[in-house]
């Protein structure tokens, strides 16, 4: 079941005032307003049958990743001979879509995404869909100190960071690089450019980093940015690394409340991060715990992989392929159409807890 609500007409984008980082809007050709356009500025959210409503697409432009993280790829990244990811034609349509149907919110995430040359090309191609009015990245910031300013000048509004510790030899453990001091100056940099928000990941791992919170709180007391702690996952092909990292989220959130930090209110179209802030620190921290029991009744997000697969869920059991309706904008009416039909299959929940983890056999072949 779908239900498409209905709320007074939002303003085009195109009437707004402004534009994201100075780019100009014509730098990408945009596809010419048809019918379905018209009426998509009279949708909200998609809605299924739970009640949640998805205003927020996480797509996934590579697999590839350069790093070697423990808890996700400690062999490194492995082409499989048959890799061909989605163009920026075949983003810009799929956007398009995703848009008719309400969604505002795009998270580009990988693999590691600023492996791709034409990243810039690719955010200024999301930044000119009508409806979109949020663009934030995923990465891992080796290349941040680099190019950080090239991508907001292209449209970006927010960037997430994965930084797993605050130790440069613990950073070089976890990660398989030694490239700390490239991601702590990329995340400096990216203070100063006026995004609506950076955030830095990482992920909770016992015997790794578990001990770091005194020195997070000292790098957030000034800063304003959100450090996010994720708690370890299971994946297809992690299992024993699990087993032995694994680290409760809320252990976590318990010692942040004994130290006076307070629950703040989650907005609609935010991640699935628990925020918390404390009034004698600039940042805030958000915690996110998949293996809580009220994780998935605040699901507000739809993934789509690097080939064009919709998942409807993190750790699902199929895929829908959109990629043939992304070939020709005269298939736009018809990718809505499929997109729309599907959500009536999400499942109320994942089945993390009984050791189910579906198609997903590590974190970089969909994003996360």
């Amino acid at each position: 079941m779908i239900k498409i609500m209905v709320h007074a007409g939002r303003m085009p984008k195109a009437m707004r005032s402004g534009n994201r980082g100075g780019r100009r809007r014509d730098l990408v050709a945009a596809r010419p307003a048809s019918e379905s356009d018209e009426r998509a500025q009279m949708m909200g959210s998609l809605t299924d049958g739970y009640g949640r409503s998805f205003p927020y697409l996480r797509l996934s432009l590579t697999e590839a990743c350069n790093y070697r993280c423990s808890y996700c790829l400690p062999d490194g990244y492995r082409a499989d001979g048959a890799s061909r990811f989605l163009g920026i034609a075949e983003i810009r349509r799929l956007v398009g879509g995703f848009a008719a149907l309400g969604m505002h919110k795009i998270r580009l995430t990988g693999g590691e995404p600023s492996l791709r040359k034409d990243l810039p090309a690719v955010i200024a191609a999301v930044s000119a869909v009508r409806g979109v009015r949020k663009i934030a990245l995923t990465t891992n910031g080796c290349l941040l100190p680099r190019h950080v300013r090239t991508w907001r000048e292209a449209g970006l509004t927010a960037l997430n960071v994965s930084m797993d510790s605050l130790d440069a030899g613990r950073f070089h453990a976890i990660t398989g690089h030694d490239r700390f001091a490239e991601v702590y100056e990329g995340i400096e940099q990216a203070l100063t450019l006026g995004l609506e928000s950076v955030k830095v990941n990482a992920v909770l791992l016992r015997g790794c980093n578990d001990d770091e919170l005194p020195c997070w709180l000292d790098y957030l007391r000034e800063r304003a940015l959100s450090v996010r702690f994720i708690e370890l996952m299971r994946t297809g092909d992690n299992l024993a690394y699990f087993e032995r990292h694994h680290l409760r989220a809320e252990e976590l959130e318990l010692r942040l409340q004994a130290a006076g930090w307070r629950l703040r209110v989650r907005a609609a179209d935010a991640g699935p991060a628990r925020e918390y802030a404390h009034p004698q620190f600039r940042g805030t921290i958000g915690v996110i715990a998949p293996y809580s029991r009220d994780f998935c009744t605040g699901c507000n997000r739809l993934r789509v992989t690097a080939r064009g697969d919709l998942r409807l869920c993190l750790f699902g059991d199929f895929g829908i392929a959109l990629r043939p309706l992304l070939q020709s904008d005269a298939d736009h009416d018809a990718l809505v159409m499929r997109i729309a039909t599907q959500l009536g299959l999400k499942a109320a929940g994942h089945g993390l807890h009984q050791g189910h983890t579906g198609l997903t056999p590590h974190l970089a072949s969909i994003g996360g």
